[in-house]
């Protein structure tokens, strides 16, 4: 499989807007299997932390007021992933802070997202959810730190994706695994996932 970039942030919200803004990226760089590279950074976009999400994420006001700012991060970030395919668990959420931040900073993301979430719902249908966590823990995936903080998850995302990829080829005989692949999966109804595979062995 190409180099694929996996990316996780950690947010004050669920949406992205004036109100609700990033506190901290990572990105790791997936390569042949492996973790070649990291990025990783809080990021002060001059919001406070809510007390829920600063006890989920453990990342405090306090801690973003030292931070470099957003925009800085997001520049620096951007040029690290370059054009790189990108990745992420339940993508929907990371591609919208990844492209509003992108956007406060005249940038534009130019590659498609895959979800190792929609991913593992068609081919780990077995597992007793699709959370990260729980996948990383049924798959026995090594344990890669505090969950709810960017790079801890953006490396449990990359193990997960190894995982996936490696899933395709051993029980479904798929030899050419990449991410346009992955983009092509994560659309196919569960149901017919089976009988689509058929066609790339």
């Amino acid at each position: 499989m190409e180099r694929i970039a996996v990316i996780d942030f950690e947010t004050t919200g669920i949406s992205p807007g004036p109100g609700c803004r990033a506190t901290e990226v990572a990105v790791v760089m997936l390569e042949d299997g492996r973790i070649v590279e990291r990025y990783q950074s809080l990021m002060n976009a001059g919001l406070a932390v809510p007390a829920f999400v600063a006890g989920l994420t453990g990342i405090t006001t306090a801690m973003l007021r030292s931070a470099p700012p957003v925009a800085k991060v997001m520049n620096e970030v951007a040029e690290f992933v370059g054009d790189t395919p990108l990745l992420a668990h339940n993508a929907a959420f990371d591609q919208k802070f990844w492209d509003y931040e992108l956007a406060q900073i005249n940038r534009q993301r130019t590659q498609p997202f895959a979800c190792s979430m929609l991913l593992s719902r068609r081919l780990l249908p077995a597992a007793p959810n699709h959370k990260l966590g729980t996948l990383t823990r049924w798959a026995g995936l090594p344990d890669t730190g505090t969950a709810h903080r960017a790079m801890a998850d953006a490396e449990m995302a990359a193990n997960l994706a190894q995982h996936l990829a490696d899933e395709l080829r051993l029980r479904h005989g798929v030899s050419a695994v990449s991410h346009p692949l992955f983009c092509s999966l994560q659309k196919v109804p569960a149901a017919k996932i089976a009988e689509t595979l058929k066609r790339y062995r």
